[in-house]
Order: structure tokens, then C-alpha cells, then sequence
């Protein structure tokens, strides 16, 4: 299985963890991903909000090298994939549009590759019982709310892999790993995304409730596939925290990171220590760090 891979910016900086992450826990399974030479932005998010134009040709860019070697792609970033995905479908729908894109790249780019959402590959592409098969530290009675926020799963005619109001694809992954997924109301509320900074007040408003509705339901953390909804949810914790004066203490994973620990890979390898909200003592805490030598033996 090998797909072009399009980390994108943020997993080449505030997202580092989720490169490292996806990396070994593609590897792990056999997933070849060959990364896109030279790729560029992608233009979100605000290439769209400028020119037309501009927000299909980045995208198409990239897409162009992936379809030159006939390899579908592979990206990790929800924000991303939207572009990309919807790159996609423009250029698909429209000659006149495939021909602009293409004078502007100075490529004749044909949009016949298509673009996957990584969350996509892991939950629908690889066999369920491959991963199960590699579970040596079961995440035995860690209770995870998947989030898998605005992007991910909307609009239906772009992404559409998973229902948009109740996505399923990480809650099973989640299981098949050894945790509870426990069900919840806001998987696909917005973050604030970029608008945390800009808008802080109004986002931290947001935030606020959905950390409230993960703690209602008993949620020990968040599993996301995100990087600005990572970021979010982590670095803004404590400031919502102290604007609200209430304590969440809600680490947030991303869904790579908690099939790494199940593989049996360790914190380090995978990143957690970046983390702002610390995840390591909930873990420990539920003995989910032990060796997993160990309880191969023990099995």
C-alpha cells in the first residue's frame, strides 16, 4: 500500500508530533508513503478567502506530482484535506477550470489521482483485524472522545468517507486499540480554529463547551486528526480554564499517537512530551505504559 504523502505545514512545525507519529505507525503497518517533492501550502486557510483561483492551483500543485507518478495521497491535516479534496473535485467538474489551474501551475494537472484523508486510510483502508493483530499494550480503560471537528468529514460532496453529524471511522479505531470510545455531542463542533487568536473571547466560548460536554459524558482525554484542532484543544486549555475558572486537566492525542502506544512504541518516539497538557500521568495513572514486553508474558 503506498501512497504520496502531503504532510502539509503544520506537521513540519506545530504539529511535529503528528509527522513523528504518522510516520512510525504507517510504517508498523506497511504503508509505504512517499513524500511530495518540494510541495508547497496548500493555501489553507486563507488562500480561498482571497482568489479562487489561488486556493485550486496550490493545492493542485502538489496534487500534480502525486498524479505524475500515479499515486493517490495521504494527508494527516484535516484543513488540508479539505483543500485538497476540493481541488480536486473543481478540476474534476470543470474544464474550463482544469485548464486555468493548469496554465496557472504550468502543469496539465487532470485530477485523476485522489486525495484520502489519513484518518480515512487507517480506519476504512487497512484490514481492522491487521491493527488489532498489532495491539501488545491495550489501552485498557482509557475513556477518548473523538474529535473530529469542522473539516474532517465536511461538506459531504468533498470528503464524505464518514457521516458528517456522527462519525464513527476514530471511535473504532479507538476500540480496536483497547480503549471506550464514549459517545458525545460535539465531535464535529467547531474549535475556533484560526480564530482563537484573532477572536479569542468568541472561541474561547467554544472551546469551553466542548470540553464541557467531554467531561459530562466522562470523557479522560481527547483523540484528535487535526493539527489546528490539536493545538486548540491543547494549548488553549489552561487559558480557558483560568477565563472560566474551572480545571478540564483533558490531555489531547492524536489518533497516530494512541495506536503508536498501543503498538508499543514509547512517548518519546511518538512526541507526547510536546504536548502542553500533559498526558503521561493519566497514563501511568491507568498502568497503560508498562512495558509491553511485559505483558506479552503476562498474556
Amino acid at each position: 500500500m503506498k501512497y504520496a504523502y502531503y504532510p502539509g505545514c503544520s506537521l513540519e512545525s506545530t504539529g511535529i508530533e503528528y509527522d513523528m507519529s504518522t510516520r512510525i505507525v504507517a510504517k508498523h503497518l506497511g504503508i509505504d508513503l512517499w513524500e511530495i517533492p518540494d510541495w508547497i501550502c496548500c493555501g489553507a486557510s486563507a488562500a480561498h478567502g482571497e482568489d479562487p483561483l489561488l486556493a485550486v492551483a496550490l493545492p493542485a500543485y502538489n496534487l500534480s506530482i502525486a498524479e505524475k507518478e500515479g499515486l493517490d495521497v495521504a494527508v494527516p491535516c484535516a484543513a488540508c484535506y479539505n483543500r485538497m479534496r476540493g481541488a480536486e473535485v473543481a478540476v474534476q467538474g470543470s474544464k474550463k477550470t482544469q485548464e486555468r489551474v493548469s496554465q496557472a501551475i504550468e502543469v496539465d494537472y487532470q485530477g485523476k489521482t485522489t486525495t484520502f484523508s489519513l484518518l480515512d486510510i487507517l480506519a476504512n483502508k487497512v484490514d481492522p483485524e491487521l491493527i488489532k493483530s498489532q495491539v501488545i499494550r491495550p489501552l485498557t480503560g482509557l475513556k477518548v472522545a473523538s474529535y473530529y471537528g469542522c473539516l474532517l468529514v465536511r461538506p459531504i460532496g468533498i470528503t464524505g468517507f464518514d457521516d458528517a453529524e456522527n462519525p464513527m471511522s476514530m471511535d473504532r479505531l479507538i476500540e480496536a486499540l483497547g480503549a471506550e470510545p464514549v459517545p458525545w455531542s460535539f465531535k464535529t463542533e467547531c474549535c475556533g480554529a484560526g480564530h482563537t487568536t484573532s477572536l479569542s473571547k468568541d472561541a474561547n466560548l467554544l472551546l469551553q463547551d466542548i470540553y464541557d460536554d467531554a467531561k459530562r459524558n466522562e470523557a479522560d482525554c481527547f483523540s484528535t486528526a487535526c493539527p489546528l484542532c490539536f493545538l486548540n484543544l491543547d494549548m488553549r486549555q489552561k487559558g480557558v480554564e483560568k477565563v472560566f475558572a474551572k480545571e478540564y486537566d483533558l490531555p489531547v492525542f492524536y489518533i497516530t499517537e494512541l495506536m503508536g502506544l498501543a503498538f508499543g512504541y514509547s512517548p518519546k518516539e511518538l512526541g507526547l512530551p510536546k504536548h502542553f497538557v500533559d498526558g503521561l500521568p493519566l497514563l501511568e495513572g491507568k498502568d497503560l505504559l508498562r512495558h509491553p514486553a511485559t505483558r506479552r508474558e503476562e498474556a
